[in-house]
């Protein structure tokens, strides 16, 4: 790897650092307690141009590269992971599809409001049964005339339900196999579920979907026939290195809030840092943040010089989330009673961090993936 850090990434850092210190820190626990989407905080992510990073600028994006997204996500979740999922599904999952595979006609007319932060795009590919085994897609298309009509459900979808949301792009059965399609918000037909009640990311937004003879035009079909699947997947790899940034960003979160205070707690006639118990889980947690920081890197940086990123994805992706909730419970630890109240931000990056295992595959999927990739006939 050859990576490293130019002075336009380190000045996104520098500017996403301070926007999120500046208009989400403060206001990240109250967004928590209340399951409140600050649409506002969204939009200003937009005129700053997040939504946009990695889109040509024929749509008002800003031609960076995917480090540069994985900088700005990696920044917003230091203070708020479900700030940060926001902007990496509005990205990956809501953008990225129809800029990936749709036609010119598509793009025109859904990426200028998506790559603007104007709008936001989910994705939905996850059915209640089906959980990690994503092919098992029972939701259908069939072609009347001149419109597909869709009917199924889809669950934990990212983004679908907020007032800004304009399409939801799924997956659904045809003759030709697993297609895909951009059905947009306010269709009849298509049904956005009551929020879930979740465990953590309270400031994101959540709903299952269900379709029921919902209708769309049949110039609404994303990419070719039977694709769909073979698609997404290829979407699910650039996903899941944006979860790892989310990821480091909860993990280094969580490290420089247990090093203060270990450093500032006293107990015993001195701070806490003193005893080794303790100051050796953060010396080894530093070293998983660094380790998270590379993987994470690295991937990005192959995907930026068009090199292959499956394997490289899956090993940032399961390193990054199992650290993330290393960190987690180490730094709960070290708050110790102080660490279980929830106006301790450490008890909301722990709760948060559990979806990072699961969501974008499981770390039961990553560790497939990287076997299969070994060569070994692991089922």
């Amino acid at each position: 790897m050859s990576w490293e850090p130019s002075d336009d990434h380190q000045l996104l850092r520098s500017t996403v650092r301070e926007f999120a210190e500046g208009e989400i820190a403060p206001h990240a626990a109250r967004w928590d307690r209340d399951r409140h989407f600050p649409l506002d905080v969204v939009r200003a992510m937009g005129d700053l141009g997040l939504f946009g990073i990695v889109f040509p600028q024929r749509w008002g994006g800003g031609d960076g590269d995917f480090a540069s997204l994985c900088i700005a996500i990696e920044e917003l979740g230091r203070v708020d992971q479900s700030m940060g999922i926001t902007l990496s599904a509005g990205v990956g999952l809501g953008a990225n599809p129809v800029f990936r595979f749709g036609d010119d006609e598509q793009r025109d007319r859904w990426l200028p409001d998506l790559v603007a932060g104007r709008a936001l795009g989910a994705f939905g590919l996850t059915e209640p049964d089906g959980g990690s085994d994503a092919g098992a897609t029972r939701t259908r298309a069939v072609l009347d005339g001149d419109e597909w009509v869709l009917n199924g459900s889809k669950a934990y979808i990212t983004n679908c339900g907020t007032d800004i949301t304009s399409i939801v792009t799924v997956t659904a059965r045809t003759d030709d196999g697993i297609s895909a399609f951009v059905v947009p918000a306010g269709t009849p037909g298509m049904i956005i579920e009551p929020a879930y009640d979740k465990l953590g990311w309270h400031a994101s937004d959540t709903h299952g979907i269900t379709f029921n003879d919902c209708r769309i035009p049949r110039g609404n079909l994303l990419g070719r026939p039977g694709m769909g699947f073979r698609n997404f997947l290829s979407i699910l790899d650039d996903g899941r290195i944006a979860i790892s940034a989310l990821a480091l960003g909860s993990a280094r979160a969580c490290l420089d809030l247990a090093v203060e205070y270990a450093r500032e707690r006293h107990a015993f006639g001195g701070p806490i840092g003193r005893f080794q118990g303790l100051a050796f889980q953060l010396s080894d947690l530093a070293v998983q943040v660094e380790n998270a920081h590379n993987l994470t890197y690295k991937a990005a940086w192959l995907k930026d010089q068009g090199r292959s990123i499956g394997q490289a994805a899956a090993m940032a992706k399961l390193y990054s989330t199992e650290a993330a909730m290393d960190a987690a419970r180490v730094a709960t630890q070290v708050f110790g009673g102080m660490g279980f109240m929830e106006e301790s931000p450490v008890a909301r990056f722990y709760r948060d961090a559990k979806i990072l295992e699961i969501g974008e595959g499981t770390s039961e999927i990553q560790r497939l993936v990287i076997a299969r990739n070994l060569g070994l006939p692991v089922e």
